[in-house]
């Protein structure tokens, strides 16, 4: 009997089935992010990255244009194991040499390279409009700007992104998932909270006010506590961001590494499924506040991990990951990530299903002794066999340097 099997009758003895857990987990796909390659950079603008966010570290070999970001991108995605979606910035759009086009006139053919790219590989697009590292970001301000004319271009720019959302839902046959996200706030006290609030839900109105098939975009939206320079406000805060979901019927988007750091994304998920038919996550790793540290199989990614999984939501939760590690090497950082949210998704998936039952007998000796028995069951058995069927190395660092070696370390 191999290790595997062992485990199998381990898991069998607490009630659990290791074959459909494995055959649930091949069925959910991760959205993976592509700006981990680049430092967040892109390709349309050359600015620095900026607005509430940032990225930290000099490894050696980022990704300098689209050819090698793509190759950066099939390295990785090579030894992730699972279904996966590409997500792209609309900073990454393509020009041809010598074109200069605004963020709010960009197009579909700015992004032809990358469907040809996702389509060949049999992948879906999900896509973000970027309103951060720009010249026409004003004062920290993009959608809630009181100055019309930035306010209007960060409209257009959101209402091009639909267009090209759906143009990727088309191209790809499968659903875009179009995710709204700006940095807007201050660094200190604010004397009008309201005022900017308004005009962003006037902007975001406007943007959803053009015709667009709902089966093929799916419009999220995501709130964030604070950033670097918006300290004491946020305009998208998450009160505002939940609300305007709810009223405006779109999908209301979770980053665990944009909320206060004794709030937990994990606690959030039960509540916003019973009101929504769907909702999507953005895994990151806080740390001490949204430092978009590489994902790990920590306890929170297994809290999150474990709601979706007991609230029968995997196919109503839409899972991306995001962050950004410009330290080490980044093609490890993408790998890492996303196996780790696999991992903590297969974790869940090997649950028994009798803990629920525990805890409406209020039987909660018995649920404390059976979750902490789970922790030291031969997990690691189970996940290399799902690696094995997924002709995966369950070593990538050596795959991974070797490609540091031969391509990124000759940039």
């Amino acid at each position: 009997m191999n290790r595997y099997d062992e485990a199998k009758t381990m898991y069998a003895a607490l009630g659990v089935d290791t074959e459909a857990a494995l055959s649930a987990l091949e069925n959910v796909t991760v959205s993976v992010h592509c700006w981990q390659g680049d430092d967040v950079i892109g390709f349309d603008c050359g600015e620095s990255l900026s607005g509430g966010i940032q990225t930290t570290g000099n490894y050696p070999g980022r990704a300098r244009t689209p050819a090698e970001l793509m190759a950066d991108i099939d390295r990785a995605f090579s030894l992730m194991p699972g279904k996966k979606k590409l997500n792209l910035h609309a900073s990454y759009a393509i020009f041809a040499p010598g074109e200069a086009v605004g963020r709010d006139a960009i197009e579909p053919k700015h992004f032809e390279k990358w469907v040809a790219f996702a389509k060949e590989r049999g992948w879906g697009i999900d896509f973000n409009p970027t309103f951060f590292a720009h010249p026409m970001v004003k004062d920290n301000l993009t959608l809630s700007s009181p100055d019309e004319a930035v306010r209007a271009y960060w409209v257009r720019h959101g209402q091009a992104c639909i267009r090209i959302s759906e143009y990727f839902a088309e191209q790809t046959g499968q659903p875009c998932l179009m995710n709204i996200w700006i940095p807007d706030g201050y660094k200190d006290i604010p004397a009008d909270r309201l005022a900017p609030r308004a005009r962003f839900k006037k902007s975001l109105e406007e943007i959803l006010s053009i015709p667009y098939d709902k089966e093929k975009v799916i419009v999220t939206l995501e709130s964030k506590v604070f950033g670097i320079g918006l300290e004491s406000y946020t305009v998208g805060s998450a009160e505002f961001c939940l609300s305007f979901s709810a009223a405006n019927g779109i999908t209301p988007l979770m980053d665990n590494g944009h909320y206060h750091p004794t709030e937990m994304v994990s606690d959030k998920i039960s509540s916003l499924l019973l009101f929504n038919d769907r909702i999507a996550l953005h895994l990151t790793r806080p740390v001490r506040w949204d430092s978009d540290h590489v994902v790990l199989f920590d306890d929170e990614t297994r809290e999150i991990a474990k709601e979706i999984v007991r609230n029968d939501a995997l196919s109503r939760v839409l899972i991306a990951t995001d962050y950004f590690d410009a330290s080490i090497n980044r093609i490890s950082a993408w790998i890492t990530g996303v196996r780790s949210v696999h991992k903590a998704l297969l974790f869940a998936l090997l649950q028994p299903s009798d803990l629920k039952k525990l805890q409406d007998a209020a039987d909660f000796t018995a649920l404390m002794v059976k979750s902490e028995a789970l922790k030291t069951a031969p997990f690691g058995d189970v996940w290399n066999e799902y690696l094995r069927r997924q002709d995966l190395p369950e070593d990538y660092l050596s795959p991974v340097l070797d490609y540091e070696r031969d391509v990124l370390s000759k940039r």
